[in-house]
C-alpha cells in the first residue's frame, strides 16, 4: 500500500501536464504571481509530443501558426527548420521554452495525479499523486490534452502475439528496427497515415489494415529557407493579432461564396489550386458551405477520389482507398505527400476490413476472415479516447464527492468550456464545449490560460475563494454548442468529436463549433460583466456557517443567461 504523505504548504494551483498547455498554464499563473505545482507522468516536456514519437509523426498546423505567440523574443528567436515540424522538432521547442522561461522548476516529472477531491469546508482541492504525496491548492487545471489517452483495438488475442508490438500513442523512447520485419498496421487515421508513409519501403513487407477510408490531403511539406524563416518572423504580429479574431486561429479569412454558385470550371481550378498549396483547411475554405451543404461538400469529395483514381494504378485498390459514407472533413482530413502511391509498391498490401474482417490476433500474426497475415510488428494506430480521457482518467470528485465520471456519464457538460458545475474552482483546458479541438490548438491554449488567469487574479483582487458554473448556464452552454453543429454536416461522421471510436461513450458532439474568434470574444464579455453565469464564494464553508449569507456569498447572477449563448 502505497504510503501517504502531505505537503502542508497550501498552494494558488495544481497543473496536470507539461505539454503545451500545461507548460503555457505554469509561465502565465507564475508571472501572476500564483504558487503553482504542476505534475507530469512522463520524465520529460512534450506532453502529446513526448507519447508520439512512432515514425512519421508531425504537426498538421504550419509551424508559424503551431507555437506560441506570448512571447515576441520566443518567436524571433527560434528557427522552425520547415514547414510542418516532426515531433522532434517540436520536443526541441517545447524543451527550449521550459528552458528559457525556468518552468521545470515548477514541475514535477513522472509523477501522475491518481485522485482530485474538492474539501468544500476549506475550499481546496486535495490532489494526491503516484509518489504518494498529497497536495492542496485552491484552484486545479488539468492541461491534460485533447489527444493524450491512447484506445487500444477491441480485438480478440491482443495479449497472444509473439511479435513486437506498438501504439503509436505510446511509442517507446528507443530507435525500433524495422528492417526485414513484416509489418501491420492497424488504422488509418491521421497517426496511421503518417506511420504508414514513413514505413513502406523501411520494411520487408507492410500490411494495412484499413476499416474506413479516409480523405487524405498532400502536405507539400518542405524546408524553410533563410528567407522565409525572415518573413516569418516580419508577419508574427499581424498574423497572431489577425488568428485570434479567425474561425479556426488562423490567419485566413472564412469564405462566404457557395460551392454550387460556381461553375465546374471554377471549381475544379479552385481544387486544383488547393491542392497544389495545400494545408490542413485548405479545402474546406474554398467555399463557404463545404460543411453546411451535403451537395457542395460531394463536389470536394469526388475531386479527391479523381485524385485517388489517377495516383493508384490498381483499380481494385484505388476503390477500396476513396472514402465514401461520411462528408468530407467531418472527420479530420490528414495530410500525406505519398500515402495513396505508397499502394503502387509490391511490398504493401492494403486489407479491407469491410470486406475482410479481423476475427483475432493470434501468435503469427492476424486471423481475418480470408485467412492468416503473418506477421513481425504490430502497430496499433487506433486513436484516443479524446477530449474527455485524460480527465476521466483521474479520479476527480467535487461536491458531495460526485465523480466526475458519473456527473459526465451520458455525455461531458461545461459552461463556456472552461468549468463544469459541481466542481468548483476547476478549469478545463480546450475540452467539451470549447473551439480548441477544431481550431489552431497552440492559440486556442493561450486563450484559455490568458482567461483562467485573468478570472483567479480577479478572484484573488476581490476576496473570493470560490467559483462554480452555474447548472442552467452550462445546461443551456451545452445546447448552444448543440444548436450550432445541427446546422453543419459534422452530425453524418462517427468521429472522435463525438466519441464513436470508444465503445460505451456517448455519441454528444462535444467541440464548439462556433469559431474561435467568436468564442474569445464571448469569454471576454463574460469576464467584462463580472462573470455571469458563475457563482462566486468569498468564504470557506466554514467560515461562511459564522457569518451571515449576505456577508459570505456573492453570486454573480447580473445578466445570467446572456452568459450562457
Amino acid at each position: 500500500m502505497t504510503q501517504v504523505r502531505n505537503d502542508s504548504a497550501i498552494l494558488d494551483a495544481v497543473v496536470v501536464g507539461a505539454g503545451f498547455g500545461g507548460l503555457y498554464a505554469v509561465k502565465r499563473l507564475t508571472d501572476a504571481g500564483f504558487a503553482v505545482q504542476a505534475f507530469e507522468a512522463g520524465d520529460g516536456v512534450g506532453g502529446t509530443w513526448y507519447w508520439n514519437r512512432y515514425p512519421g509523426a508531425r504537426v498538421d498546423l504550419e509551424c508559424w501558426d503551431y507555437s506560441y505567440s506570448f512571447s515576441p523574443e520566443l518567436q524571433d528567436e527560434w528557427d522552425w527548420p520547415e514547414r510542418y515540424p516532426t515531433s522532434s522538432e517540436l520536443m526541441k521547442y517545447l524543451n527550449h521554452v521550459a528552458d528559457r522561461f525556468e518552468l521545470r522548476r515548477h514541475i514535477r516529472f513522472n509523477t501522475r495525479v491518481e485522485t482530485a477531491v474538492f474539501d468544500e469546508r476549506e475550499n481546496l482541492w486535495i490532489v494526491t499523486t503516484s509518489d504518494g504525496k498529497v497536495t492542496r491548492a485552491r484552484f486545479f487545471v488539468p492541461a491534460t490534452g485533447v489527444l493524450s489517452v491512447p484506445k487500444p483495438p477491441e480485438i480478440a488475442g491482443l495479449d497472444s502475439f509473439k511479435g513486437e508490438s506498438y501504439h503509436t500513442g505510446r511509442w517507446p523512447h528507443h530507435e525500433v528496427d524495422f528492417s526485414n520485419k513484416r509489418v501491420g498496421v492497424i488504422g488509418t487515421g491521421s497517426s496511421g497515415i503518417q506511420v504508414i508513409q514513413a514505413l513502406a519501403g523501411q520494411c520487408r513487407h507492410l500490411s494495412v489494415f484499413q476499416r474506413t477510408a479516409v480523405y487524405v490531403v498532400p502536405a507539400k511539406n518542405h524546408p524553410l529557407t533563410p528567407a522565409m524563416r525572415a518573413r516569418v518572423r516580419a508577419t508574427y504580429t499581424e498574423r497572431r493579432a489577425v488568428s485570434r479574431l479567425t474561425r479556426f486561429g488562423i490567419a485566413v479569412p472564412f469564405p462566404v461564396e457557395s460551392a454550387l454558385d460556381a461553375t465546374p470550371e471554377e471549381r475544379s481550378r479552385k481544387y486544383e489550386n488547393a491542392w497544389e498549396n495545400s494545408q490542413l483547411l485548405g479545402f474546406r475554405m474554398c467555399y463557404g458551405d463545404i460543411l453546411s451543404n451535403e451537395a457542395a461538400n460531394e463536389t470536394v469529395a469526388e475531386f479527391i477520389r479523381g485524385k485517388i483514381r489517377d495516383t493508384v494504378r490498381k483499380p481494385d485498390v484505388a476503390e477500396k482507398l476513396m472514402p465514401r459514407g461520411f462528408p468530407f472533413g467531418t472527420k479530420r482530413p490528414c495530410l500525406g505527400d505519398t500515402y495513396y502511391s505508397v499502394y503502387n509498391r509490391d511490398d504493401v498490401t492494403l486489407v479491407d476490413l469491410k470486406q475482410t474482417p479481423i476475427e483475432r490476433v493470434v501468435p503469427e500474426g492476424i486471423e481475418t476472415s480470408e485467412g492468416l497475415h503473418e506477421l513481425d510488428v504490430l502497430i496499433y494506430a487506433t486513436g484516443y479516447d479524446a477530449l474527455t480521457g485524460a480527465l476521466t482518467h483521474i479520479d476527480v470528485r467535487g461536491v458531495n464527492g460526485r465523480k466526475l465520471t458519473d456527473k459526465w456519464a451520458s455525455g461531458a457538460k461545461t459552461y463556456i468550456g472552461l468549468m463544469t458545475s459541481g466542481f468548483p474552482n476547476l478549469f478545463t483546458v480546450t475540452g467539451p464545449g470549447s473551439p480548441g479541438p477544431l481550431a489552431n490548438m497552440s492559440m486556442s491554449i493561450e486563450q484559455h490560460i490568458d482567461w483562467i488567469a485573468a478570472c483567479m487574479t480577479y478572484l484573488r483582487n476581490n476576496a473570493i475563494e470560490r467559483i462554480d458554473a452555474v447548472p442552467q448556464a452550462e445546461e443551456d452552454w451545452m445546447q448552444h454548442v448543440q444548436d450550432v453543429v445541427s446546422n453543419t454536416l459534422y452530425l453524418k461522421a462517427n468521429s472522435w468529436y463525438i466519441g464513436a471510436n470508444v465503445p460505451g461513450k456517448p455519441h454528444v458532439f462535444l467541440p464548439y463549433l462556433g469559431g474561435h474568434g467568436t468564442y474569445r470574444r464571448k469569454c471576454d464579455e463574460i469576464a467584462a460583466a463580472g462573470y455571469p453565469g458563475f457563482v462566486l464564494s468569498r468564504a470557506t464553508a466554514r467560515e461562511a456557517s459564522q457569518a451571515s449569507s449576505n456577508e459570505a456569498i456573492h453570486v454573480a447572477e447580473a445578466g445570467l443567461m446572456g452568459g450562457a449563448v
